[in-house]
Parts: C-alpha cells; sequence; structure tokens
C-alpha cells in the first residue's frame, strides 16, 4: 500500500532582516526610474552580510521549523539540502545541519546536498516524497531544506539578486499532497548561468540565453504534462490554465513570472484548434501558425498573451509573489516562497480543495513541472489551518527588517567578495538587528572551520 497524502505537513521561510530598496539602488546605479521596480517587478531586495553563510540559513530554518512545530530531533529520518551556495567542495550542508539532531542520538538520518542552480531545492524535495514512498521508509518525516544568497556582479543582473531559505516537512497525511504520477521534466546542456569561479560568489550569467532556456524548459514541461494527464485519462478534458485554480513559478523577477503565466496562455491558444477560439482570440488570430521556438522574444506576442492573461494572472499567480517581491530571487527557495506566499495572501476557504501547479526552473538546465492538492479540511485545528497559522510572522518579519543604503549594500557585497575564502576570518557586521532565533557566524579559522551562534 502506498502511504496516503503524501505531501508537505509543515513550511517555514526564513529571510535576512535587512534589505535595500529597489528605487534607491535604481537612483545609486544611475538607471531610469522604474527599470528595477517596473521593468523587473521587484521592489526591495534582501541579503546577507558576512555574519551569514548558507550553513547559518539553513541552520535558522531547520531550527525554526522544527521548534515552531513541535518536531523531535528523533521523528527526522530524511533531511537533504538544495543549494546552488557552496562553502566546501566535500563536506555537506546536511552534515552541518545534524549538529541540531546529533546531541539527542540521531544520526540513522538518511539524505545529502543536492545541487543544480536553483532546482536543487525541487529535487531534494522530490527525493523526500521518494523515500516516503519507497521500501526503505521506516515510518519518520523528511526534512527537506532549501537556501541560498544570490548576488551578482555590479551591472544588470544585480538588482536580481536576493537571499533566503525555506524548510519543508514532508511526510503521509499532509494537507499539500503530491499528485502522484503527474510530473513532466526538461533537463538539457546549457551555459546560460554557472559558477566555474570557485574563489567568487558571482556567477557567470548570459542573459539572453537564460530567458530563453527559461521558456523553452517552461513549454517543454506544460506540454508533457499536459501529455501524461491525457495519458492517464484518455476521455478528460484537455489540460489547460482552467485546470489550475493556482500556479507557482521559480521568479528570478517577478515581470518574468507575469510573461511565462502569459506563455502559457500562448500555448493553450496554440493547442486550441482555430475553429474554437472565439471572439476572445480576435486580436490573436495571426499568431495560430508561430511556432513555440520562433517566439520566445516576440513582443507582439507577449504583449497579447500578457493583456489576455491578465485576470487569471492577478487571481491564480500574483498572490504567491509577495516574498519574491519583497526578498528578491532566492534560488533555490524561490518557487516553494511562492508557496508560502500563496498560503497567506488567501483566505483558508478559498485555498481548500485547489490544485496548485508548479514549475521549477535550475540554470545549466533541470527543470520539472508537477501539480500539488490541497485539502478540503479547513477547520481549525486541521492540518491546512496549521500550516497557514505558523506562517503568521512573515508579513510582521517582513516589514520588520531594516533598510539599508545602496551605497553600504554596495560595501556589504564588496567585503564578501573580498573575503570569500579568506582564513582566518572574524566576521565585524552587528547581529542586534537579528531576528531571534537566528545562526550566525562567529568564526572561520585557520582550517576553514566554520563555528555559529544563534540570536
Amino acid at each position: 500500500m502506498w502511504p496516503k497524502d503524501v505531501g508537505i505537513r509543515a513550511l517555514e521561510v526564513y529571510f535576512p532582516a535587512q534589505y535595500v530598496e529597489q528605487t534607491e539602488l535604481e537612483a545609486h546605479d544611475g538607471v531610469s526610474a522604474g527599470k528595477y521596480t517596473v521593468g523587473l517587478g521587484q521592489s526591495r531586495m534582501g541579503f546577507c552580510d558576512d555574519r551569514e553563510d548558507i550553513n547559518s540559513l539553513c541552520l535558522t530554518v531547520s531550527h525554526r521549523l522544527l521548534e515552531r512545530h513541535g518536531i523531535e530531533p528523533r521523528d527526522i529520518g530524511r533531511l537533504e539540502v538544495g543549494t546552488e551556495t557552496i562553502l566546501d567542495k566535500s563536506k555537506s550542508v546536511k552534515s552541518v545541519l545534524m549538529q541540531r539532531l546529533e546531541p539527542h542520538g540521531c544520526t540513522d538520518v538518511q539524505g545529502a546536498d543536492t545541487t543544480n542552480a536553483c532546482y536543487g531545492g525541487t529535487a531534494a524535495l522530490f527525493n523526500a516524497v521518494a523515500w516516503v514512498e519507497s521500501s526503505a521508509w521506516d515510518g519518520r518525516l523528511a526534512l527537506v531544506v532549501a537556501a541560498d544568497n544570490a548576488v551578482y556582479e555590479a551591472g544588470s543582473a544585480r538588482p536580481t539578486g536576493g537571499a533566503g531559505a525555506i524548510a519543508i516537512l514532508v511526510g503521509p497525511d499532509a494537507p499539500l499532497v503530491f499528485d502522484r504520477g503527474l510530473r513532466a521534466s526538461c533537463m538539457r546542456h546549457a551555459y546560460d548561468f554557472y559558477k566555474p569561479n570557485l574563489r567568487s560568489e558571482y556567477p557567470t550569467v548570459d542573459g539572453k540565453l537564460s530567458i530563453k532556456c527559461y521558456l523553452s524548459a517552461l513549454d517543454s514541461c506544460y506540454q508533457l504534462y499536459c501529455d501524461k494527464v491525457r495519458e492517464r485519462d484518455p476521455v478528460s478534458e484537455p489540460v489547460t490554465l482552467a485546470s489550475f485554480d493556482a500556479f507557482l513559478f521559480h521568479s528570478p523577477y517577478c515581470k518574468l513570472v507575469q510573461k511565462s503565466f502569459a506563455r502559457l496562455a500562448f500555448v493553450d491558444f496554440l493547442n486550441t484548434p482555430k475553429d474554437r477560439l472565439g471572439d476572445r482570440y480576435k486580436d490573436a488570430a495571426s499568431f495560430h501558425a508561430s511556432k513555440l521556438e520562433d517566439t520566445y522574444f516576440d513582443r507582439d506576442v507577449e504583449k497579447v498573451f500578457v493583456q489576455l492573461s491578465k485576470v487569471d494572472f492577478e487571481q491564480k499567480t500574483r498572490p504567491s509573489l509577495l516574498l519574491a517581491n519583497q526578498v528578491g530571487n532566492m534560488y533555490t527557495p524561490s518557487v516553494y516562497s511562492g508557496l508560502v506566499s500563496l498560503l497567506i495572501s488567501k483566505p483558508i476557504s478559498e485555498l481548500a480543495g485547489n490544485k496548485i501547479g508548479v514549475f521549477s526552473y535550475g540554470s545549466g538546465l533541470c527543470s520539472s513541472m508537477y501539480s500539488l492538492t490541497v485539502t478540503r479540511d479547513t477547520r481549525d485545528g486541521s492540518g491546512l489551518s496549521k500550516i497557514i497559522t505558523a506562517l503568521s510572522y512573515v508579513k510582521p518579519q517582513l516589514e520588520g527588517r531594516h533598510r539599508v543604503s545602496p551605497a553600504d549594500y554596495t560595501r556589504v557585497l564588496a567585503a564578501r567578495e573580498h573575503n570569500c575564502h579568506i582564513v582566518p576570518f572574524t566576521p565585524e557586521s552587528s547581529i542586534d538587528n537579528m531576528f531571534p532565533g537566528t545562526y550566525y557566524l562567529t568564526q572561520v579559522d585557520e582550517k576553514y572551520r566554520r563555528t555559529y551562534k544563534r540570536v
């Protein structure tokens, strides 16, 4: 027998306690007003100073989840980390997180780190689900942690940075259930975004190629997902955006998410026979003979379908962009910050029974599309109610962050880049403004060993 309703039983999100305003960054960078805010759809960008790194981010979010939900270390049988922020080429971040479990005698914990750009968190999540559904499962829960510090060198990509972490508890009898057998992936070789220089935190980016890869992977995953549904039930209605109550996307920046939603509307349009289009598509009829691969940068197609899909986008995807807009691109946690945002932005009565589409993308490239079904049980004390209630801290902490000037933000990034892999190293930033429960770096000794304390 398969375990019943395997899915997400708890969520925790963490973001740094400081941010830079994108309007101020526009002025500081000398670009036109609105380039980052309107053009990219971003408002604020969170970032790490020298007190935080990938280990501290993961320590913070995992400890907070276990603490907030009363999960005992003995309840965890699998712990896996998805990240592209590498401090060590051998030692996993997962092994660092064992500091929380090992003192309780809990060392029988499967899992390690999973890496491929922004996709690592999804790969770790799939592994956790597979473990729970496998003969290796021993009845315990799986904990998935996804975290990154997303920084870019000075230039056009820098405002698409961010930082944060997500912890996801996976097990049976979950209120957010993975739809079994409905998963479509697209994996290819591409140099759209990569990090070949291990002495730098900054990636090498081909911006135009990255957008093309993202949209191409989205097309492939969506078409394949639709095909798999049809294969499972040949007499069912074809899958379209109307089949979903919400749709989440990996968010490099919010404007690309809106264009991606419009892209799926365009695919639906192309999949509809011309004689069934109706008046709604009268302004788009000339695009019906288009090939998807010829339209990645077609502004006319984009403009028409952004407008045609605008109402659905506002209902199904806009609520998922709160954290992306306020914190920026978290990399591996990005699409799951969208899930958190959705859960805290809609009334529980509107979430009950929802079908949620999820598209995860990581450069290089790895991508997948799958779906979640939300339980219909919205009673006080239900699993869904507990998840949403436990996330009540998110909005107050977003507003409780402190603003840093672009000049100071730039100095922080310059100092991080200068001190990257320098030992011994002692951080200098203050811990006064950190959120309670945050882990912070105290020292890196001459053997590159890192020590942490908790606020």
